[in-house]
């Protein structure tokens, strides 16, 4: 049994260790390495955003009363920002049409004293919706910007103070309080720059494993190998255990370096159990980078594969969409992707300060699949070097 073969694993060890040479003596690779560990993580966490922020707001402002003035200045930063006022409001349409504003709010005329008689009054706000996310941000805030102050001149017409009292009696009122778990502050950067570092672990366990056998066929060295006393099984394994290696190293410096120094991204599980996860979720994206390396000729040929394959994953992983609003079939599609599991138990343990006995499902899907991509790399392999 290989197991307590010394030659087999002093065989393991040397080619490990040639894997890991031949990575370092790879500039262009490893630069690119080091900046998704570090300059991607920090632009995805810094520069993405799904909160409304300095949208720009221009006003038509026909009333010109007290009460108009209350409702315009509470449009404030940081979702507003104040792009100057119109006269007219034919032209708010061609302000949104040139790209200067996002939105329009137009207040007619006779709004403040519809207001002071405890009629209706209507106000309008123009949005620009070509950016769809933004635009909805803006219409859900502005709503609750204008609800909240036609409360306000209701509970005043009624005399309701503060405490929810007035001069005739006690009027019922409902007082919501929003309470979120895990995010309060609903930082975008914890979401962003934790997602950021999954999805470059996931292109790198595939590339970098599929990179290094690529690169043998290309030098012609995956034929001194096969000649070699070493084992397909001996050639294939050093290349998962190195990158595997490099990833972990990684995915240390992404955490420990970018995420919790600079955005200070909380970690309430076990760094252990996440690391474990991380290793076997790398395992089983490495046995996908040899099988592409198995179908493929050179490095572009072995880089499109991988896009082909990340892509989707990316998309049926539900960090983008949640898995309740996908078709039945991609739902279907989500449960086969290793990395919908991955997402899940990362997010579980670093942020929820989840353990094996809540995310052992995710463990097991990994596993499985893990298992079943083994398989078919050790019979492709075989088949095309044995």
């Amino acid at each position: 049994m290989f197991l307590f073969d010394r030659i087999w694993w002093s065989r393991l060890q040397a080619m490990t260790w040639k894997e890991l040479l031949q990575l370092f003596r790879d500039p262009v690779l490893l630069i690119f390495v080091l900046y998704a560990f570090s300059a991607d993580i920090y632009n995805a966490a810094s520069g993405v955003s799904f909160q409304l922020n300095n949208a720009a707001l221009i006003l038509s402002d026909m009333d010109r009363s007290a009460a108009s003035r209350e409702l315009a200045g509470r449009f404030m930063p940081p979702e507003f920002r104040w792009a100057g006022t119109i006269s007219h409001a034919a032209q708010g349409q061609q302000q949104l049409d040139d790209g200067k504003a996002m939105a329009v709010l137009d207040i007619p005329p006779g709004f403040g004293a519809a207001l002071a008689r405890g009629e209706k009054a209507a106000v309008q706000l123009q949005i620009d919706a070509s950016n769809s996310v933004q635009g909805f941000l803006a219409s859900v805030d502005a709503t609750q910007i204008v609800a909240r102050f036609g409360l306000e001149q209701i509970a005043g017409q009624w005399g309701i103070n503060a405490g929810g009292g007035n001069a005739a009696g006690d009027l019922p009122m409902i007082r919501s309080h929003t309470r979120v778990w895990f995010n309060p502050n609903q930082n975008d950067a914890w979401f962003m720059g934790i997602s950021e570092l999954l999805n470059v672990v996931t292109l790198f366990s595939m590339l970098l494993p599929a990179a290094a056998m690529v690169r043998e066929k290309e030098r012609g060295t995956i034929e001194q190998l096969l000649v070699s006393p070493l084992s397909p099984m001996q050639i294939m394994v050093p290349k998962m255990i190195a990158m595997v290696a490099v990833i972990l190293a990684g995915t240390a410096l992404g955490l420990f370096g970018m995420l919790i120094p600079v955005f200070s991204i909380p970690v309430n599980g076990s760094l252990l159990l996440f690391f474990a996860l991380t290793t076997l979720y790398v395992s089983t994206l490495a046995g996908i980078g040899i099988l592409i390396a198995t179908v493929t000729r050179n490095m572009a040929q072995a880089g499109m594969m991988v896009i082909l394959i990340l892509a989707p994953m990316m998309f049926l992983s539900g960090a983008w969409t949640p898995p309740e609003a996908m078709p039945a079939v991609m739902r279907f599609g989500m449960y086969v992707s290793p990395l919908y599991y991955y997402i899940n138990a990362s997010y579980g343990i670093l942020m929820k300060g989840a353990g094996i006995a809540v995310l052992w499902p995710m463990f097991l899907g990994i596993f499985c699949i893990g298992v079943l991509v083994s398989l078919s790399t050790i019979r492709r392999f075989h088949r095309q070097f044995a």
